[in-house]
């Protein structure tokens, strides 16, 4: 067969297949050319999921008569004014999208400039069918109908209306997110699905694109390194999501979906976060032109970096810090469906109760003694009759149990944990703060102090070990003994001191003295599993940190055990010194504040 130039129709289609290969796609061409064209206020309505309509409207710079045909002509653009691709700073510069979206729908194009007249162009599928004057504002209106109808083949391939819309709506986000200085309106079907105002600042913006919350549990990230700046804000680890999907990344205001940069915020996160857990993140990277490729995919979703390794450490170090300056932060309230379940009893008449203090006439001959100190002997009655007379039925609730006070309580305004007050279910830790209540999993608490200490011991302060009396034969599988014996000097600087034992079998020596008795077998093979299990392109010290994690859980305190007040207070203490003790190692918070105007709701008093 020989070779043959192929039709321009037919050049369209294929570069369409490339650029759109759904609605989301034309409409992300389509607002891109709008925020380019230096709009303030930019209108998107879509029907049927971006399928059988999506029309752009923007009050842009616009376009005259005569610079329309070009506009529809592919590798026509005037966003390249000079041959110097690597200097491009704006969001397209291809110019493939308005020809490609024609050659494979109905696309109308009207657009005025200022002083000007409106002019209107229509290509049906790849063939002009209409022009002439048209009745607009200054700016620019596009508006694609039926898209892939005359190409089955693409069109079947399409997803429900509803799962369009997603997408739709997905894309808009992201380029409203980059650009908190222009307006964005998106309407669906005749109903407002978005509506952001221009002016913003990042994280109102940001906030406002995602949940509202997450401006009350998040970091601000600014950071620069040589000419490349790193902004934006990241959630605590406590607030997170099952999926991946809000994760913002940008590049020069461009929203890409980047591997290096997703792997860079996974290892950030790596030891604060369930594997199947993610952050919220929205993070902006300004690097030099000259230090990055945008020209290396169709839509203009990845990029390359000069130097991979500055950017990667820039983000996992710029983000590890934040998180270690705010590392003692959690969510700060509890979700409204547990303040709802909170429920008023209602309370019988009770007769009154007696007075214990009164006078009696049996009264012991020495003095009483109370948790309060020793009573004067002609003041105070012996309780115990009354206390009879006033025992509860065997049916109610158990009483609460407090200990002998041998020192001034302190006061709870001097730390933001307060003072533990009790424990529940023996589980919890109930303490008192200046402003409000606050209750902390006790493990999950403990076992985030651990992790921070065996992380110190990978700096260089090696963690305590505990040698064993006889040490323990470990049998495992031969590749599991090969992964451990060649991490046995990392492991000793965690405390966990073991060699090898013949071919499928380790000896343990010794383990972290902060780890108490514990199965030598299971963390053993905790710890194998891990090694193996994490992903391999990582360093064996990224994967000694995810492996102290598993470490922590097996030494921490248990639920279940009953804690004395001075260890519960010994507990909150460490924990406000603690980096990241507001999470656990798989990203649960370990403490929730119920502050005292919730307090009084619950008791009607606001």
């Amino acid at each position: 067969m020989s070779i043959r130039r192929l039709p321009e129709k037919l050049v369209n289609r294929i570069a369409a297949g490339e650029v759109v290969e759904r609605p989301a796609a034309a409409l992300k061409e389509l607002v891109e050319n709008a925020i380019d064209a230096g709009s303030t206020r930019i209108s998107v309505r879509i029907a049927e999921g971006g399928i059988s309509r999506l029309e752009v409207e923007d009050d842009g710079c616009g376009m005259t008569a005569a610079e329309m045909p070009l506009a529809l002509e592919r590798h026509a653009t005037s966003k390249l004014p000079t041959d110097a691709i690597e200097d491009v700073v704006t969001m397209g510069f291809r110019g493939e999208a308005l020809p490609s979206i024609a050659s494979v729908a109905r696309l109308t194009l009207e657009s005025r400039v200022a002083g000007g007249d409106g002019w209107k162009r229509v290509v049906d599928n790849g063939a002009v069918v209409a022009e002439g004057p048209a009745a607009l504002a200054k700016g620019t209106r596009v508006m694609v109908e039926d898209l892939f109808a005359r190409v089955p083949a693409r069109r079947k391939f399409l997803r429900s209306a509803r799962s369009e819309y997603a997408a739709c709506l997905d894309a808009v986000r992201r380029l409203a997110m980059a650009r908190p200085d222009i307006a964005f309106v998106v309407e669906h079907d005749g109903r407002r699905a978005l509506d952001v105002q221009g002016g913003q600042d990042q994280l109102t913006r940001v906030a406002a694109l995602t949940q509202r919350e997450l401006a009350a549990n998040s970091i601000g990230i600014d950071l620069d390194r040589g000419e490349v700046h790193l902004g934006g804000v990241i959630s605590l680890p406590t607030y997170n999501r099952g999926i991946a999907d809000h994760q913002y990344l940008f590049v020069n205001g461009r929203p890409v979906k980047d591997r290096l940069l997703v792997g860079a915020l996974r290892g950030a996160y790596a030891d604060l976060l369930a594997r199947d857990r993610h952050p919220v993140v929205a993070l902006f990277l300004d690097v030099p032109t000259s230090e990055v490729d945008v020209n290396v995919h169709p839509a203009k979703t990845e990029v390359r970096f000069r130097d991979p390794q500055l950017i990667r450490g820039m983000i996992v170090g710029g983000l590890r810090r934040a998180l270690d300056e705010h590392g003692f932060r959690s969510v700060q309230r509890p979700p409204e469906a547990a303040l709802a379940a909170w429920q008023q009893e209602p309370v019988a008449p009770q007769p009154p109760a007696p007075n214990l203090f009164a006078p009696h006439p049996a009264h012991s001959q020495s003095p009483a003694t109370s948790m309060f100190g020793a009573a004067d002997a002609g003041t105070t009655a012996l309780l115990h009759d009354r206390i009879v007379d006033f025992a509860p039925p065997r049916d109610a609730l158990p009483m609460g149990r407090a200990e002998p006070a041998i020192a001034p309580v302190p006061g709870a305004e001097a730390h933001p944990l307060g003072i533990a007050r009790g424990q529940i279910a023996k589980t919890y830790i109930v303490a008192e703060a200046e402003d409000g209540l606050v209750i902390v999993d006790q493990h999950a608490a403990h076992e985030r102090l651990v992790l921070e200490q065996l992380r110190r011991g990978m700096s260089g302060q090696a963690v305590p070990s505990q040698g064993l009396l006889l040490p323990e034969v470990v049998e495992i599988d031969e590749p599991a003994c090969d992964r451990l014996e060649a991490a046995a000097p990392q492991l000793a600087a965690l405390g966990v001191e073991l060699e090898r034992f013949g071919p499928a079998a380790v000896m343990v020596r010794a383990t972290p003295a902060m780890l108490g008795a514990i199965d030598c077998h299971k963390l053993v093979t905790d710890i194998a599993d891990d090694l193996a299990g994490y992903d391999a392109a990582l360093g064996l010290s990224e994967r000694l940190e995810l492996v102290a994690a598993t470490m922590a859980c097996h030494g921490s305190v248990r639920a279940g055990r009953t804690l004395s007040v001075a260890e519960m207070n010994a507990l909150l203490r460490t924990m406000e010194v603690t980096p990241h003790s507001g999470q656990c190692n798989h990203g649960r918070p370990t403490w929730v504040k119920l502050d005292l105007k919730n307090v009084e709701k619950l008791f009607g008093r606001k």
